[in-house]
């Protein structure tokens, strides 16, 4: 959430640097592989008809679906498919099996954002870096390895924060989309007849004529859509306003002008089909063209890991994956953060994709599909949105979302094609990380009923505690419990092993919602259960940050001593034990206790200060 208002102007110049870096590079090879294809027949008029199905493409997918009707769709001003997720799963709750079948579809199309994480960062820097091969073929043995130095040093800075950088992002991402309109438009002098293709009946004679070829060359259209997704994820960050004028009056003019641009240089010189882009630029305007377009992808690339860290935190809060460290990387923004695990997960499989594509072009078969899916999950869920949360009118609904869905689905089939050819790839990927995160899911459920099956409920536990009391010491003791109302591992094995009980003693439970935040007034549920103890649950959204003692110092105005150096926090550390019978198979078993095992410390994510902690460790048979 922002912390002040800022002018839509710069709200906007933001949008274009973070919001639209993806899209915006998307003319570097979109062109390209449509006609570098070999299936599209090369005369005017399929030009003519490409660039009007190109056109008509981002008007119905980004225009109309996305910039229109999805970005309404936001779950208390947040956007993204965790947000829309939680927006729709909770207006099925009544509905318990498609409450938990929409909740797996949308955590899969949250998985597959890792998969296009791996290929936009490999497919934008290295059709950038390909244009060394357009200022000499002498070039072509640098491309590889000018790509991996570039993507090396943008995750090896990640750690650092992009705060310094950042301001720079939207004013060179402007410089980006003015240079590509200039290139447009100079070849649109010398052939002002292109833009004749704006007019639907161009795309729609080409569909007709040639069906079959049509639905081939989808899987390659949908590559000038490709983050579209992002401006729906940023919804949060910018509103809805700047993101709406920055795709208008900036974004869609200038993809529209290179497009076309392309489309002319194409009609009077076929040659240029090879890099389409790259040749649009004078001699002289070829390398600061490289340069800036590098600049261009890194940027884009930036956004994506970006949200990567972001999405993680958000499923770490759902209960779809374990804690892992966090560090915030600005002191004025809590939404700048780094997460190494992820940073360098994403980098190796990032240059294991470079490694095995090689190319722009053999990289573009594997792209599509994980976005198409994406796009396709994002207005099923928009439908159940509408119909459940919004309580529109089922028609209404069904003609708001079956246009698109349609439209989605010839998207998605024709990347099906390309499953063979590289398809696969995000597609692993997104499976793997699916299977990792259900394992968690159904790991923690399995957890919890062991747990309750031995639990003891804390008020007659206490009752029957105070009739013979242990010694008391001084100080306030916190137990953290993940089941409110029962009595924590950690407070039970204290007993147990310490035979004593602090003066203040304060049994704490965080919950996550799914919502993106909490109200500061309603953070705290609080309620006395005599002798000085309280029982507390903090609320926490999604995308809040947990601060467990920031959390907790209202407390000191009803009379419970926080004071710092007073207080301990005790936490369980439960070792996982796997066992043949019910549950998961043994295999998921072993694979959750592993991830239970290296889970990042409970309290280093909740901010509980490290020499005030107390661990408490038990075995546990699931």
């Amino acid at each position: 959430m922002q912390s002040h208002k800022s002018s839509l102007l710069a709200l906007s110049v933001g949008a274009v640097g973070v919001v639209y870096g993806d899209i915006g590079t998307s003319v570097l090879y979109a062109m390209k592989e449509v006609f570098g294809s070999g299936h599209v027949p090369f005369t005017p008029d399929n030009v003519y008809g490409i660039l009007s199905i190109f056109f008509w493409t981002l008007t119905v997918i980004i225009s109309l679906k996305y910039v229109t009707l999805i970005l309404r769709a936001d779950n208390h001003g947040e956007g993204g498919l965790v947000a829309m997720l939680a927006l729709a799963s909770s207006a099925v709750k009544d509905k318990p099996r498609l409450h938990r079948t929409m909740l797996v579809v949308g955590i899969f199309g949250t998985c597959l954002f890792y998969g296009d994480g791996v290929i936009t960062p490999a497919i934008s820097v290295l059709s950038a870096a390909e244009g060394l091969e357009v200022i000499s073929p002498d070039f072509k043995r640098f491309v590889m390895p000018m790509t991996l130095v570039i993507l090396f040093g943008l995750f090896a800075v990640q750690k650092h924060g992009t705060a310094g950088i950042g301001k720079f992002f939207g004013p060179i991402t402007l410089v980006w989309f003015a240079a590509i309109s200039a290139l447009g438009l100079l070849h649109i002098a010398q052939e002002p007849a292109i833009l004749w293709a704006i007019s639907p009946h161009y795309a729609f004679n080409f569909i007709i004529e040639q069906p079959g070829t049509t639905f081939i060359i989808l899987g390659a259209v949908v590559l000038c859509v490709t983050g579209g997704e992002a401006l729906y994820a940023d919804m949060g960050h910018f509103g809805k306003k700047p993101i709406r004028l920055a795709w208008f009056a900036v974004v869609m003019p200038s993809l529209t002008l290179n497009y076309f641009g392309q489309g002319a240089l194409l009609l009077r010189e076929p040659d240029a089909v090879a890099n389409p882009f790259f040749n649009m630029a004078p001699d002289w305007a070829l390398i600061p063209m490289v340069v800036l377009a590098t600049a261009a992808t890194v940027i884009a690339s930036q956004a994506l890991i970006s949200g990567a860290f972001s999405v993680t935190k958000q499923v770490i809060q759902l209960g779809f994956l374990p804690r892992m460290q966090i560090d915030h990387t600005s002191e004025h923004d809590t939404g700048q953060i780094y997460m190494p695990f992820v940073n360098w997960g994403l980098f190796a499989i990032i240059v294991l994709a470079v490694g095995m594509f090689r190319s722009s072009s053999n990289l573009a078969a594997a792209y599509g599909i994980a976005v198409c899916t994406d796009m396709l999950i994002t207005t099923v869920l928009t439908f159940f949105v509408i119909r459940y949360s919004w309580k529109y009118p089922l028609w209404l609904c069904l003609l708001a979302t079956s246009g698109f869905l349609v439209v989605d689905l010839a998207f998605w089939a024709s990347n099906l094609l390309k499953l063979a050819d590289g398809g696969w790839f995000p597609l692993v990927i997104a499976g793997g990380i699916l299977v990792v995160m259900l394992t968690w899911r159904d790991g923690r459920d399995l957890l919890g009923k062991v747990n309750r099956s031995h639990a003891m409920m804390l008020p007659s536990f206490l009752e029957g505690l105070y009739r013979s009391p242990p010694m008391r010491v001084e100080g306030t003791a916190v137990f953290m419990s993940t089941q409110f109302g029962m009595v924590p591992n950690a407070f039970f094995h204290n007993l147990k092993h310490n035979k004593v009980l602090h003066s203040t003693n304060l049994f704490v439970t965080v919950q996550n919602h799914e919502i993106p935040y909490v109200d500061v007034k309603d953070r705290l549920g609080v309620q006395y259960l005599e002798n000085n103890c309280w029982q507390v649950v903090i609320h926490y959204g999604f995308k809040d940050y947990p601060d467990v003692p920031l959390a907790l110092a209202p407390l000191s105005e009803r009379g419970c001593d926080l004071e710092p150096m007073r207080t301990s926090y005790f936490l369980s550390r439960d070792s996982i034990v796997p066992t043949v019978g019910e549950g998961m198979s043994e295999w998921r078993e072993k694979l959750f206790a592993q991830m239970h095992l290296n889970a990042s410390s409970a309290a280093d994510f909740l901010k509980v200060p490290s020499n005030a902690v107390v661990e408490l460790g038990s075995k546990i048979e699931i």
